[in-house]
């Protein structure tokens, strides 16, 4: 798996240059198009991972209360700082997402 994924991204960076071969509008609207794709998959890709990271606090908070219940409350507080802490990284990324999407 580690072999293919190498020889992909080997392919992949010997083609950069083709895409500077021609300088039409034609192309130039292709590679919009496809830098807002590109975009769309990581904005997506950093809300499905924060919504997972959401799940594995949620989950480890209960159990770590479901053990010591009278740390309950320093779990609570913890847990609500990793999520805000999460939350503003999907912000951020949702702020840098539209801003490139304007510039483009």
């Amino acid at each position: 798996m580690k072999k293919i994924a190498v020889f992909a991204l080997t392919i992949l960076a010997m083609a950069i240059p083709t895409f500077a071969q021609a300088d039409n509008d034609s192309t130039v609207g292709a590679n919009k198009a496809l830098a807002i794709g590109i975009s769309v998959l990581g904005f997506g890709l950093a809300a499905g991972l924060a919504g997972l990271g959401q799940g594995k606090i949620g989950a480890a908070a209960l159990e770590g209360t479901a053990r010591n219940p009278s740390a309950s409350g320093k779990i609570q507080t913890m847990m609500i700082l990793g999520l805000a802490f999460i939350e503003s990284l999907v912000i951020f990324a949702l702020v840098i997402f539209f801003a490139k999407g304007i510039s483009l």
